[in-house]
């Protein structure tokens, strides 16, 4: 397992097309912690995560790994210190699962030039097993459902074995036990030490599994914290022009959207 490192985003902002996305965000994220990145559609989820990730350059603003800025830091370097799942589940070539499970050990030296260490066989069956992938090693990624395909790609970034892992929008297209059994996975993630920041619209899983939550709305963090202190029903009506109730089921925290405020 790669070591993980502070994440510290400060002062982030950015424009696209002459349109500001984010202005003024921050947010640390330590090694063990498991957070939740929340907003209405066109908050800036994604492009703060594809900052955070070094995919994206700010237009203000920094982030720096331990004592690095991401800006400095090689491909190969990144790729072992963040990995970076995105809401596309293209896959452009038709690969069997295995193969782009192990696109996910690249950053560690594997790949068809010095092949697999006894690592990255490891590492990649780990990840396959945990996404319930297994049974699919062997078929070709363009055959598979939406949601197969979804569980590949998230098993792809679990291979790369990174300190910090990074998903947008992670359990689109899962059914409900696929859903549970991530989230359980980033609980797992964490209590090992990894750092994990999931952008995501349900906010009962957010409530229910993340501990912290940072909430945009129009580019800008609404309010950050505890989950349970910044995903209240006043809040939440702010953020999303709703009214919800929080209620708890079997002990289990739920949002209920009930009407769209007038």
């Amino acid at each position: 397992m790669s070591r993980a490192t502070t994440l510290a985003a400060s002062d982030i902002g950015v424009q696209i097309a002459g349109r500001e996305i984010l202005r003024d965000v921050a947010l640390t994220i330590s090694p063990g912690e498991l957070i939740a990145v929340a907003g209405p559609n066109g908050a800036g989820k994604s492009t703060l995560l594809r900052v955070l990730a070094g995919l994206t350059q700010p237009d203000t603003g920094s982030v720096r790994l331990g004592d690095m800025d991401v800006r400095t830091m090689d491909r190969r370097s990144l790729g072992r210190a963040i990995a970076y799942l995105p809401q596309d589940r293209t896959v452009h070539w038709p690969l069997k699962v295995r193969a782009v499970v192990a696109l996910g050990r690249i950053p560690h030296g594997s790949g068809p030039q010095r092949g697999e260490s006894d690592i990255d066989r490891a590492t990649i069956q780990a990840a396959l097993k945990q996404t319930d992938t297994e049974a699919l090693a062997d078929r070709s990624i363009g055959e598979l459902s939406g949601g197969e395909r979804a569980r590949v790609l998230i098993a792809r970034a679990l291979a790369q074995d990174a300190g910090i892992l990074i998903a947008d929008e992670p359990a689109a297209g899962l059914d409900p036990a696929h859903a549970l059994a991530l989230f359980e996975t980033f609980v797992a993630i964490a209590a090992q030490g990894r750092a994990v920041i999931v952008a995501l619209h349900d906010l009962s899983l957010a409530l229910r599994y993340c501990p912290r939550t940072l909430l945009l709305k129009d580019g800008e963090v609404a309010a950050s914290g505890h989950a349970r202190d910044v995903l209240t029903e006043p809040m939440i009506a702010r953020v999303y022009g709703i009214t919800a109730t929080i209620a708890e089921i079997a002990g289990v925290p739920c949002v209920i959207p009930v009407s769209v405020r007038p």
